[in-house]
């Protein structure tokens, strides 16, 4: 039985994952804003489903819960970091406080979490920490830059962490998704305040329209697919979840690589020549 820490367990891939390790009979501390979608789940788990409410922008209620939760449970097998939301809107179309909400729920939360697990989990002799991103951490499109932002910067953070812990036995794997059928895109997702001259950009708006077709994504398999990753070892760094992110992935990093192998002379040009 595993011990598991999961943000944002109140729909989607959290509620599935939780559902899945509950019913398989692990223990789960989840976190919640409001305890209304979960009530079964704590009727049905009193002893294994630890359920807390938590924002976790509220970094010092973030703190608290990673230490209570050790002094509670003993120790965290597996930190999944899921919460977060998506911002749509090109650049000039957002507020600051759009912009300081995502960075502080996507990024600086998550960044915390794992700040914060990583004494237990190296004193124990082990442990995982499962990054929930997105494939838009490694291709961007126009008019989602911030939500880009949040998951190419704590990319580039679980990416270097993962180098750092191994040799303590924690595995860090970054989870890219592509769309799926939840919450996130048809309800949580949250659009800027829209300019006219951007409208050539908006297309995003048929994506989060149910009615313009769904998203090929299933999230209970997805959620199935994040605890598998649990088992293996070495710990896989990050792990695509469905064919069309996949595609979209390879075509952008393909084109990256292209571009950078033009670069040769001018990279060069820069070197001292001793």
């Amino acid at each position: 039985m595993r011990t598991w820490l999961i943000t944002g367990v109140s729909s989607g891939f959290g509620k599935s994952m939780t559902e899945q390790l509950l019913k398989r009979g692990d223990k789960v501390i989840g976190t919640v804003r409001n305890t209304s979608k979960v009530q079964e789940l704590i009727n049905a788990y009193p002893e294994n489903f630890d359920c807390q409410i938590l924002d976790v922008t509220d970094i010092e209620k973030l703190h608290a819960l990673v230490k209570n939760s050790i002094i509670k449970h003993g120790r965290i097998d597996v930190l999944i970091n899921n919460a977060g939301y998506g911002l749509f809107g090109c650049a000039e179309e957002l507020s600051e406080a759009d912009i300081n909400k995502i960075i502080a729920t996507n990024l600086t939360a998550s960044i915390m979490l794992i700040h914060d697990v990583l004494p237990y989990m190296r004193k124990q002799g082990g442990g995982r920490i499962i990054q929930i991103s997105s494939y838009g951490g490694q291709v961007a499109y126009p008019a989602n830059s911030m939500y880009h932002a949040t998951k190419f910067g704590i990319e580039g953070f679980c990416e270097s962490v993962a180098q750092e812990v191994a040799q303590f036995n924690i595995g860090v794997t970054i989870i890219e998704p592509g769309g799926a059928r939840t919450e996130f895109r048809y309800g949580s997702a949250h659009v800027a305040n829209l300019m006219p001259e951007y409208d050539a950009c908006h297309g995003f708006l048929n994506m989060l329209d149910p009615s313009k077709g769904l998203a090929p994504g299933d999230p209970v398999k997805m959620a199935t697919r994040i605890i598998e990753t649990v088992d293996k070892n070495p710990a896989p760094l990050r792990v695509v979840l469905g064919s069309q992110a996949l595609r979209a992935t390879i075509e952008r990093l393909e084109a990256r690589i292209a571009d950078y192998k033009t670069q040769t002379e001018i990279a060069a040009s820069t070197d001292i020549k001793e």
